[in-house]
C-alpha cells in the first residue's frame, strides 16, 4: 500500500500563490503517475494536473499557464506550484497516486488540503 501526505494549502488573496505537496511512502511498489484532483461541494472531483514517472505532465485548462507540476522520483513527491489564483480556484485538493505491485496497478489519495482564493 502507499500513503498519501499532503500539505501546503490555505488562504491566500486572488492573484497570490501557494505551493502543495505530497509525499508518498510505502515499499515494493513502481510508482507511475502522481497527480492533483480538486473538489468543491455539490460538484464531481475533477483532476488539475499530472505528472507521470518519465515528466510527462497533463492539465486541466482551467489551470493551464498558471499551475505547474513537478516531481521528485527519489523522494516519490509531487508538487503543485498554483500562481495568479483566482475565487473559482477554491476547493479541497486531492493528491492522487498511480502504483503497481509487481503487475497489478492500484491508486491511493491523500486526504486533501483546503485550498480558498478570497477575492
Amino acid at each position: 500500500q502507499v500513503q498519501l501526505v499532503e500539505s501546503g494549502g490555505g488562504l491566500v488573496q486572488a492573484g497570490g500563490s501557494l505551493r502543495l505537496s505530497c509525499a508518498a511512502s510505502g515499499s515494493g511498489v513502481t510508482m507511475d503517475t502522481m497527480g492533483w484532483y480538486r473538489q468543491v461541494p455539490g460538484k464531481q472531483r475533477e483532476m488539475v494536473a499530472s505528472i507521470t514517472s518519465g515528466g510527462t505532465t497533463n492539465y486541466a485548462d482551467s489551470v493551464k499557464g498558471r499551475f505547474a507540476v513537478s516531481g521528485d522520483n527519489a523522494k516519490n513527491t509531487v508538487y503543485l506550484q498554483m500562481n495568479n489564483l483566482k475565487p473559482e480556484d477554491t476547493a479541497v485538493y486531492y493528491c492522487k497516486a498511480e502504483f503497481r505491485v509487481v503487475t497489478w496497478k492500484y491508486a491511493s489519495w491523500g486526504q486533501g488540503t483546503q485550498v480558498t482564493v478570497s477575492s
